[in-house]
Order: structure tokens, then sequence, then C-alpha cells
């Protein structure tokens, strides 16, 4: 059993995708094939050390994805399965474009509402209710629970983390704790939504489940966030902390920003769950809707006086501090470093999968430990390893299992990454917001209670959705 758990914890990083089938050639023992593994697991090294580089963990997948299909297909080459390379390649693609379309269009919007200070105003929203320290542990982890099913964990873990930052500054033991707090609230959150989180999107988007049934995943991420805050409830003091907070107002048209991404999230639900298109073109088509009300912002704030004003005050060639809205500049404010590794990671994993990486994956995972056993443990792997590449293996072997099965997956590889710091791109976002305060061993001492709960929403899950086995 040992074993066994072990070699699939080690071939979850070499998953996938439209190439594998029963007649791919077995090709993991070859040299092109250890190749192209060692190339691979090189590329990933660089991403995990990546705080430590400050080398963007995109550049080395993209570099490694080019290279294994460079060997693929000198390994295929003169081989009767040569066209099948064109042809899984191409299914890589098309299988990265719509994920880009459709987080390109969240992205953008995000990045309009911060551009028109919604998050700040929130902020100084929350810092003025002027509540205890122990009392802001509480809120600002229920909303970063309630904000990640519809942002995404990133976003709502740098908001929250901006609250707490602003409230405890000075205080490093709450400012750790309520940062745990929040990672592990948002990748909660995000696991009952096909929104908070890449994965739970590729679920959706791959039509394994659909919208409506990620919730029955609501109360077992509600225990996930519950079991730990509450261990961790006693480490937070009950102090007053000081408040020298200015307001900010909310920027002209940022709550109708508010209710176009409203809007744009259900028409793509709408879409997807009737009409059976896409969730990017939906979310696409929510994003014209935003440029078209962009194009009438701009030119209202053009018109304004107090531009013209602030043209004037200051010498030719200098950068205003106030601009007119461009939404070009929300979409080129995009986490390209996000898109371009999620590119990498998915032409990567597909020329492992040629190789004949995906069997070995099957063989050693879901046939012989069983789904349930399987599905725990790419949880817990997802906090060492990122959790898309797991993710995506899992969606590419497609293995025979319930749904109830597919829900537990789904859920452990949401909330896994929240056992180390360092498992979510929440936690490591944190780490360099509140660089030397939260750090991987502050959270790491509270690893038990995060464990706990881990436990706990898998056995509320198999609880409550027993009729889903």
């Amino acid at each position: 059993m040992k074993n066994a758990a072990s070699t699939l914890i080690a071939a979850l990083v070499l998953p996938s995708t439209a190439l594998a089938s029963p007649s791919t050639p077995d090709l993991t023992g070859t040299s092109l094939g250890i190749v192209a593994l060692v190339v691979f697991a090189l590329a990933y090294a660089f991403v995990i050390a990546e705080e430590f580089t400050e080398l963007r963990k995109s550049k080395p997948v993209v570099v490694a994805a080019g290279i294994i299909w460079m060997l693929v297909a000198i390994a295929l080459r003169g081989n009767e399965s040569g066209d099948a390379v064109h042809n899984a390649l191409q299914h890589n693609l098309l299988e990265y474009s719509g994920l880009l379309l459709f987080l390109l269009a969240a992205m953008t919007y995000v990045n309009t509402l911060q551009e028109r200070q919604v998050f700040d105003a929130l902020r100084t929203w929350l810092v003025a209710r002027k509540l205890s320290l122990r009392a802001l542990f509480w809120i600002t982890g229920l909303m970063a629970f309630f904000l990640s099913p519809i942002l995404d964990n990133l976003t709502t873990a740098l908001v929250m983390g901006a609250v707490v930052m602003s409230v405890g500054r000075g205080n490093t033991a709450f400012i750790a704790t309520a940062c745990v707090n929040i990672v592990v609230a948002a990748n909660a959150g995000g696991a009952f939504s096909p929104f908070g989180d890449i994965t739970t999107l590729m679920v959706w988007q791959k039509g394994v489940l659909s919208f409506f049934d990620f919730l029955d995943l609501f109360v077992p991420s509600l225990v996930n966030w519950l079991v730990p805050a509450a261990c961790m409830h006693f480490a937070v003091p009950r102090t007053f902390p000081q408040w020298d907070s200015v307001p900010v107002a909310v920027k002209e048209g940022g709550y109708v920003v508010v209710m176009l991404f409203a809007f744009t999230i259900a028409m793509t639900v709408a879409l997807h769950q009737f009409l059976h298109l896409p969730p990017f073109l939906g979310m696409m088509t929510g994003l014209g809707l935003l440029q078209l009300y962009g194009y009438f912002l701009r030119h209202r704030e053009v018109r304004d006086p107090t531009f013209a004003e602030d043209t004037l005050r200051v010498p030719s060639g200098t950068k205003l501090v106030r601009k007119p809205f461009d939404i070009f500049i929300s979409m080129k404010r995009a986490e390209w470093d996000t898109l371009m590794f999620f590119y990498g990671v998915i032409v990567c994993v597909g020329g492992l999968a040629a190789f004949g990486y995906l069997s070995l994956l099957s063989q050693n995972s879901y046939a012989t430990l069983g789904p349930t056993t399987s599905n725990i443990l790419v949880g817990i792997a997802s906090a060492i390893i990122d959790n898309i590449p797991i993710m995506f293996a899992v969606l590419t072997i497609s293995p025979e299992m319930s749904d109830g099965h597919w829900l537990l997956v789904t859920l452990t590889a949401g909330v896994g990454g929240s056992l180390l710091s360092i498992g979510s791109a929440a936690g490591v976002a944190l780490m360099g917001q509140a660089r030397g305060i939260y750090t991987f061993f502050t959270h790491l001492k509270w690893s038990w209670a995060v464990a706990l709960g881990y436990a706990a929403s898998i056995w509320i899950h198999f609880l409550m959705n027993a009729d889903r086995f």
C-alpha cells in the first residue's frame, strides 16, 4: 500500500491528454521518454523555487513544453502514430484556448473592480467598523469563503490580506494567524463553485459535473474552513486595534461593473446549462458588454473638467496620476504569468502522456488503490504539487467513477493546497504580501488543524452525499 501510494503521488506530476489511448506506445522506459520526464521535473523545480529565485513560474514550463513535444515528435518519427502527435497537440491547444478566454474575461472584470476602487472601499469600510481582532478574524474568513466562489481564491486572499494588514499593523501574531485563516477559507470557498478555482473550472468545462452539482460541496467546504478556524480562534486576542484608515470612495461606474459581472456569471451558467454552449462564450460576451460600458464611461471622464485641469498642472510628457478609464489597461493587467503557466502545464503533460506516462499513472492509482484512496491522495499531493496538472491528469485519465467520487476529487484538489502555504496560489500570494510575517513555518504551525478540517470535510461529504456514490 505504501509503495502504491508513493507511486501515485510521484506519477501525478506526469499526466494527460488526447494522445493517450490503448494504442499509445509505451515509451516511458526509452531514453527520450526519460529525458522528457527530467525536463519536466527540472521545470517544475524552478516553479516550486519561484519565491527564492524570483523567476516567474511560466518561463520554465513554457520552454519545457516546447522541448517535450520536440522529443515526442522525434520518438514517433516514422511511426504510424505520427499523425496522432499533430492531433493531440491541437487538442491541447483547444483545451487551453477555452480556459484562456474564460480566465481573461474574469481577470479583466476583477482588474476593473480594482481600478474602480471597489475593493479598497470594502477594506476601509471594514476597518471603520472598529471591531476587535477576534471579530475581524472571523469576518475576513467568512468574507473570503463567500467571495472566493465569485472572484477566485487568489484575488480574494489578496483583498482580505490587505484588510488584516491594515487593521493588525504592528501585531504580527494576529496577521499571521488571520492569513492562515484567509488562505483556508478562500481555498474552501473556491471548491464549491466553477468560478472559485481553475481546477473546478476545468471540471465544469469538461462536462463531468453540472454547475448545480458543485453546490453539493457547500457544507463539506464550509466544514473544511470552520474546523481549523475554530482551532485558531483561541490564538487570536480580543483586543481592539488602532484605526487610522482614510475612507475610500468607489469611482464612478464601480457598482455598475459589479452588476455587469454578476450578470455575466449568470449568463455564462445559463448558456452552458440550457444551451450547452462552452462557458468561455458567456464570459467573452460579458467582457464585450464591459467594453461597451467602458466606452461610455471613458467618454464621460474625458469630458470631466478635472481631468483637463490635471493635464495643465503637470509638465509635458509626465504621466498623469488620474487617467480616464481604459478597458485595455484592465486587460493588460491580467495575470499573464498565470495564464502562460497554465499553457505550459497543459502542453507539458500532454507530451508526457504521449510517452505513455498516463497509462502508468492509471495502473498505479485508480486501478490499484481505488477511487476513494486515490482522490484523497490527490488532495495531499496538491499541497506539494500545483493542483492544475494533478486535476488535468485525473480529467484526462477519466476513470470510471460515480458523481460522488468526482465531487470528492474536486473537493480534495481544491482544499488540499491549504495544508501548506506553498500549496495554493492564495498562500503564495499572501506570503509575498505579508512578507516576513506570514511564512511557510507560520502556516506549518497550524497544518495539523488544517488537516483536521481536510479529514472532516471528506467525512461530511461521504455522509451528506452518500446517494451520489
